[in-house]
């Protein structure tokens, strides 16, 4: 084990999964919004709902491909940076992979042509089933990711086998209804119609303020101000459900985000701001809203919320058991029939991973002292001031998407988006905002998962391949820069869609009908 090739597989593949979030939100997003414009075009005929829906699909044909391009190269990096996660879990965590790419992904291979070059080819209503085939398909695809991440987090049907040494499935419907993966599905999906309700708010915006192709932007703005305030709505509340999981599945990083040290009596009270000091193991400065954290949490005001100290104790409790369980292993694989062993490592199996955990300090966990377990179990707490900001940021950002898009609504419904100058400088500047929060969302549940690849089950320091420093600066350079090319080629034009304007030819670019002003009748 070398703790040096660790950071560096951990460091490519984070830039590697946060580069193709990059895309992924706004492709889950403007999928649906397609739908929802194609629609209207479908049920009014008006001409014009046409030109809006072509228009955006083309920045979604932008983001979608360069968006696919980046998740081909994440998945390949399961095989070439954690060889041994691949063989330890590959029979769980490839099924789902392995659907996302024959399902899922062909599903919206095969339909995205025919949404780019159907339009003339199929009957109204024939292309907007085409497009809604490309939005389902897009939407399963993220499913099946999340449900692999989701069994990472929370690692359910499924065993350790001792005579093949790996992890099995044991009821894969378990891994597909598991509760941690179903509650990251819906929140991630609704912060991605999020971020793209916000780029064609902030677009049209922009077209409003130039006074250009108003026509299309003011229909636009509209779209995505309903569209933008059930999701950022929906994303508080699908948000709280995925905190509401934690309290039964993953404690630890609960507790981490909301920097409790120390179990709290219920009702527990949230921190809204709060410096943690992991020397000291306090949070100084804090400022707490009473009973707030408990109803998130456990959904009542007479249950605690656990602390990190007390979670360290059942870690220390649960790597001695797994030391157990480590040495009946040892005794299996040198005579696999012996049945006294078998018992005791069937007795003590759901702790193995936690053993492993000890490699990090010693060859042979068999052989910790009481003292080093001790000591170990404190690895289980992930960096607490990264998880404490990370998340209140993400969560303010959430707030100002509520109250950004209830005021576009408003303005919408009131019908004053044309001239409200002032909200729309606001959208347009705000459109890295939901990008910024998705980024740190993910910061906070994968870094909140440490020290384990797979949670309970895989120190993430075992699972990666035999690889040298050189080869993983050369891949993370290389990468680095063939993403950096490519994302300026990607901004570079969806920025020259956007200058050329919803129009199908530059001899069009002239105002369309519906915004010249009206004649004055003749005196």
């Amino acid at each position: 084990m070398d703790i040096g090739v660790v950071d560096l597989s951990r460091l490519q593949f984070a830039l590697t999964a946060l580069y193709h979030f990059l895309f992924v939100p706004l492709t889950l997003g403007m999928s649906f919004m397609l739908v929802i414009m194609e629609a209207i075009y479908v049920m009014t005929g008006r001409a014009i709902w046409r030109e809006i829906t072509r228009f955006w699909g083309k920045i979604f044909g932008i983001n979608f491909v360069l968006g696919v391009a980046t998740g081909l190269t994440m998945e390949f990096e399961f095989g070439t940076n954690w060889s041994y996660f691949s063989h330890y879990v590959g029979d769980i965590f490839g099924a789902p992979l392995a659907i996302e790419g024959l399902m899922a992904f062909f599903l919206e291979a095969t339909f995205v042509g025919l949404m780019f070059f159907g339009w003339d080819r199929l009957s109204k209503l024939g292309h907007l089933a085409v497009t809604f085939m490309v939005a389902v398909g897009t939407n399963f695809s993220a499913l099946w990711i999340l449900v692999a991440n989701g069994w990472m987090q929370n690692p359910v049907g499924s065993a350790f086998n001792p005579d093949t040494m790996r992890m099995e499935v044991t009821d894969f419907g378990a891994v597909l209804f598991n509760p941690v993966a179903q509650a990251k599905f819906v929140h991630t999906v609704s912060a991605g119609y999020v971020a793209a309700s916000l780029v064609v708010l902030g677009v049209s915006s922009f077209y409003l303020l130039r006074g250009k192709w108003t026509a299309v932007a003011r229909r636009s703005f509209v779209v995505a101000a309903a569209f933008g305030l059930a999701s950022s709505l929906s994303v508080v509340v699908l948000g709280d459900e995925s905190g509401y999981t934690l309290t039964d599945n993953q404690k630890m990083k609960l507790a981490a985000i909301e920097a409790e040290w120390h179990t709290e009596p219920a009702p527990a009270g949230i921190t809204l701001f709060g410096l943690p000091d992991i020397a000291t193991r306090t949070t100084r400065y804090a400022v707490k809203v009473p009973w707030v954290l408990g109803l998130i949490a456990t959904r009542s005001v007479d249950k605690e919320v656990t602390g990190m100290s007390e979670l360290v104790l059942k870690a220390q409790e649960r790597i001695e058991s797994g030391v157990i369980a480590y040495r009946a292993l040892d005794v299996l694989k040198r005579n696999p029939t012996d049945r006294a062993a078998r018992t005791v490592f069937e007795a003590h199996r759901n702790n193995l991973g936690y053993a492993l955990l000890l490699k990090a300090h010693i060859a042979d966990p068999g052989k910790a002292s009481p003292a080093l377990i001790a000591s170990t179990a404190w690895d289980v707490v992930p960096s607490v001031p990264v998880m404490f900001w990370t998340f209140r940021i993400m969560a303010g950002i959430g707030f100002l998407m509520i109250a950004l898009f209830a005021t576009a609504f408003l303005l919408a419904s009131l019908r004053l988006h044309m001239k409200a100058r002032w909200f729309q400088r606001i959208a347009l500047w705000a459109i890295p905002l939901p990008w910024i929060a998705i980024e740190l969302g993910w910061v906070t549940a994968e870094l909140g998962r440490q020290p384990w690849a797979i949670d309970g089950v895989l120190p993430t320091f075992l699972a990666n391949s035999t690889l040298t420093p050189a080869m993983l600066w050369t891949t993370i350079i290389g990468f680095t820069a063939l993403y950096g090319t490519l994302a300026v080629i990607e901004v570079r034009l969806i920025l020259a869609t956007i200058a050329h304007g919803p129009v199908e030819d530059p001899l069009e670019a002239a105002p369309h009908p519906t915004d010249a002003p009206a004649l004055a009748p003749a005196a």
